[in-house]
């Protein structure tokens, strides 16, 4: 059965905000690394329309290696947009959910193939709430960005996690590995 992963990226506290912090060449590489080994990522309506930024990367190229690099990976990854307001999206690669959250997830695990990446907050709450998540993927960037939205929020269960490994960066961000405890 494939394994669904949560990946976000979150300020020293805790906080959720994908513009609050600057990836560098070391931290796209991780990603493209990760997106490559994945055959699909599910998105909540807005981290898809920010994440729409690559699009444009891959129309008109930065000149910054690493990130047209990580566009072109971005780009031809397929996604999953779970919204209430999107008619349809424009971005090739990606298709509008037809079933609700654990509907899909739960058919797109049981079926062959890579693992599936999650990227959005708000997806990574509801699949928490459902007990659907075998992996997190934490990346603490070293930000202060004193608000925005907390990544375990809403949440009235405890969850326990386990650690089971690490990655530093050179420009001093983090990612943390915790599978749930429960599974």
């Amino acid at each position: 059965m494939r394994k669904l992963i949560a990946a976000i990226n979150m300020s020293l506290d805790g906080f959720c905000d994908h513009t609050a912090m600057t990836p560098d060449d070391e931290i796209l590489q991780h990603y493209a690394e990760l997106l490559n080994n994945k055959d699909i990522v599910l998105y909540g309506r807005i981290t898809y329309q920010l994440m729409e930024f690559w699009r444009t990367l891959t129309e008109n190229p930065s000149g910054e290696k690493s990130m047209d690099a990580f566009a072109i990976v971005m780009d031809k990854t397929p996604k999953i947009v779970f919204s209430r307001t999107l008619k349809n999206v424009a971005w090739e690669s990606a298709k509008l959910a037809n079933q609700d959250l654990e509907e899909v997830v739960l058919e797109l695990k049981k079926n062959p193939g890579k693992d599936i990446l999650v990227g959005s907050r708000s997806i990574i709450i509801q699949l928490m709430k459902l007990n659907l998540i075998d992996e997190f993927q934490l990346c603490i960037h070293p930000v202060v960005a004193g608000g925005g939205l907390p990544l375990f929020e809403n949440l009235n269960d405890r969850s326990i996690l386990k650690l089971v490994k690490s990655k530093t960066f050179n420009g001093g961000a983090v990612v943390l590995y915790y599978e749930p405890k429960n599974n």
